[in-house]
């Protein structure tokens, strides 16, 4: 008898035999669509440490979406970029606040796309912290209540589904009371669950104009080294009405999300964030790696260690190599 008996490069010899026998796939379903929205007409503002990414006015993010939607991208999430920032981020619970009429102008113009919004104060306030400050800290209770008022202007104005990414507690269950209060009972929360205090954030900040002032954002968003707790967290999420539940960053959490998976059967959502992101940018720039190879690897990590949704920046170059 010849050695070895069993081969597993039998099945690794053809493209067709490797689809056959895939274990996962990705597919543009999977994919969420960041994208920032600013005041102003005919604005499409190219945010330096995100290649290829913007910061739109409502008439031409309106466009973009369009065309995000012609790829068979199902969903966009919405960050804000207010006029003027104060101590309470007023402008993010306006009723004409920048992401109350990107949300608008969005359902009224591609009603199929499904319209996420991204509620946190972090974007509105003078001082870049996720809630209202009181002692050189963010209160946590007050800081709910506005978020709470933020989620049902976002559905007022036809978002699809809110999504809190600040971690304070109990914020989940302050928006769900207040949403099914107002009557949206059917508004659906992609709950921040597992949210780290993470150095990859970066050029996030940068394309939101949202770095802390003072002190870092460590007292609300979770230590790196915790994996434990962010199970406590998803599970504190759903107790209090969480939909669908987030793990961010993802390529350096992907331990959480397989964690995540096998405990919880609801569905899973992990953000690639910014850093993610423009690293693979910045190294296929300068020719070190493939860039389609690399994104559709990292991307494919993602969803094999649990993740149903995906919120990425490469979701048009995704859905781009996936169709061709």
């Amino acid at each position: 008898m010849s050695f070895p008996i069993q081969r597993p490069r039998r099945l690794r010899a053809t493209e067709t035999l490797r689809r056959m026998v895939r274990e996962t796939s990705l597919s543009v379903d999977d994919l969420i669509m960041p994208l920032f929205v600013r005041p102003g007409t005919d604005v499409a503002e190219p945010i330096g440490s995100m290649p290829g990414n913007f910061r739109w006015s409502v008439d031409r993010l309106v466009g973009e979406c369009r065309e995000i939607h012609a790829l068979g991208i199902p969903a966009v999430i919405l960050f804000g970029i207010p006029e003027h920032k104060d101590a309470t981020g007023s402008e993010g619970i306006a009723e004409d606040g920048i992401v109350q009429k990107a949300t608008r102008a969005l359902k009224n113009a591609l009603p199929e796309l499904c319209v996420i919004t991204d509620v946190c104060l972090c974007e509105y306030t003078d001082h870049g912290h996720c809630g209202l400050i009181q002692d050189r800290d963010v209160a946590n209770d007050p800081t709910v209540e506005l978020l709470a008022r933020m989620a049902v202007s976002h559905a007022q104005a036809g978002a699809d589904m809110v999504a809190p990414s600040d971690m304070m507690d109990g914020r989940v269950g302050g928006i769900r009371r207040a949403l099914d209060s107002a009557g949206f009972v059917n508004t659906p929360i992609m709950s921040y669950a597992a949210k780290f205090a993470s150095a990859y954030y970066g050029p996030f900040r940068d394309a939101a104009d949202s770095a802390p002032a003072f002190g870092d954002r460590r007292s609300y968003q979770m230590d790196p080294a915790n994996a434990r707790e962010a199970m406590r967290e998803i599970e504190l999420d759903l107790a209090e009405g969480a939909d669908i539940v987030m793990v961010k960053p993802a390529l350096a959490y992907l331990d959480i999300i397989r964690e995540a998976r096998a405990r919880f059967d609801v569905p899973i959502a992990a953000y690639n964030v910014s850093g993610e992101f423009s690293m693979v940018k910045a190294a296929a720039e300068k020719g070190w790696i493939d860039h389609d190879r690399v994104m559709m690897e990292s991307l494919l990590s993602i969803k094999r260690a649990g993740a149903d949704l995906i919120l990425t920046y490469f979701a048009k170059d995704t859905a781009r190599v996936l169709s061709s």
